[in-house]
């Protein structure tokens, strides 16, 4: 796997070097007492309100409120809106989670070549997070749907199951969130592909990774609060125990042509250095086949057989002319996916490169 790519300047520029040191002269140095009085008058013409920030602000801590708890029928609304809600009202079980998250724990206490020999990479499933190529990241799991690994002696039935039923629940959700944009994934499974991401959960908001995603379902086991990059920024957010948190991919606001609200990457588990037991988060991701091509589904205006008769218009030989003006260019997932992925943090909505001008 290549290794990440290095943080650019974020000021621009390369640092300039200091300007040189102007030469003594004697005559134009103040005394010490001059230096003092001049200082003392400029701070005293300060605004009385004026301080320095102390640092950034961190995405942890913003006070974190609860989504919009909705059942199935009305999810699909809110997370149009605003990239995330909680589903309170679904059928996968809390004992299935709490087990696939015993499975998925002991995995981790695996040695570094058990993990490397069962969980071998092959993009962007496998194992990573814990090498010279990835000493910036949490350790993680990729499993696909199925969560095959290269040993028979590893059962993981829970973990299976509990990605199974997370993938039907994300299905319907993907199915209602684009009604009237075609159906891009139908009931063909080769048009879709699922990732459980399995992630330790570190202090300082470390990530295991970023990946194109069209819905993304977390379920909520313990009392947790998450970090949300949203559209509109850093959100901090507290779902119900037992809830599944639904986020919204950049590929589902792509094929909205703009329309949805999404979030950027998987939420990422507030940690503080204090909590002595080990946390993890288990994410499945419905994405697409790396040989996808993404573009807005805009919808088309139909003729008639009198206009179409009367009117030849070249650009409309796909059935109709597009009703509503393009917001993205087109692009190709692989290609995308790849750079998403090794960015680690964006600083930047990886959509924008792809805007119409």
């Amino acid at each position: 796997m290549a290794s990440s790519a290095q943080v650019p300047n974020l000021f621009g520029s390369a640092t300039s070097a200091l300007p040189p040191t102007p030469a003594a002269h004697h005559d134009n140095i103040m005394s010490s007492s001059d230096a003092a009085d001049a200082l003392s008058c400029l701070l005293h013409r300060l605004p009385p309100t004026l301080s320095l920030p102390t640092r950034l602000p961190s995405p942890s801590s913003a006070a974190a409120t609860s989504p919009p708890s909705l059942s199935l029928n009305d999810v699909f609304s809110c997370v149009s809106k605003l990239g995330y809600a909680q589903l309170t009202d679904h059928s996968v079980p809390s004992e299935l989670a709490n087990s696939a998250e015993s499975e998925a724990l002991a995995l981790f206490d695996l040695s570094k070549e058990q993990k490397n020999s069962l969980f071998p990479k092959n993009w962007p499933l496998g194992y990573g997070g814990d090498d010279e190529d990835e000493d910036e990241l949490a350790e993680s799991f990729r499993f696909d749907s199925a969560c095959s690994t290269e040993s028979n002696e590893l059962a993981l039935f829970s973990l299976r199951k509990f990605a199974r039923e997370l993938e039907m629940l994300g299905l319907k959700i993907v199915d209602g969130l684009t009604k009237g944009l075609g159906n891009p994934l139908g009931d063909d499974p080769n048009r879709f592909c699922s990732v459980l991401w399995v992630s330790e959960s570190l202090s300082g908001n470390k990530s295991g990774g970023f990946y194109p995603f069209v819905i993304g379902l977390q379920y909520q086991i313990r009392n947790l609060k998450y970090s949300l990059l949203s559209d509109s920024g850093w959100v901090s957010v507290l779902p119900h125990v037992d809830s599944i948190l639904v986020t919204v991919g950049d590929i589902a606001q792509m094929w909205s042509n703009g329309k949805l609200k999404k979030v950027r990457g998987r939420p990422m588990a507030t940690v503080g250095d204090e909590n002595g037991s080990r946390c993890i988060t288990m994410s499945l991701l419905i994405t697409l086949p790396t040989d996808s091509r993404v573009a807005p589904l805009l919808p088309k205006a139909t003729c008639n057989k009198e206009q179409k008769e009367e009117e030849v218009d070249e650009e409309s030989n796909d059935g109709g002319e597009e009703l509503e003006k393009r917001v993205f260019n087109s692009f190709d997932f692989e290609d995308y996916a790849w750079r998403v992925y090794h960015e680690r943090i964006i600083f930047k909505d990886p959509l924008d490169r792809y805007r119409v001008a």
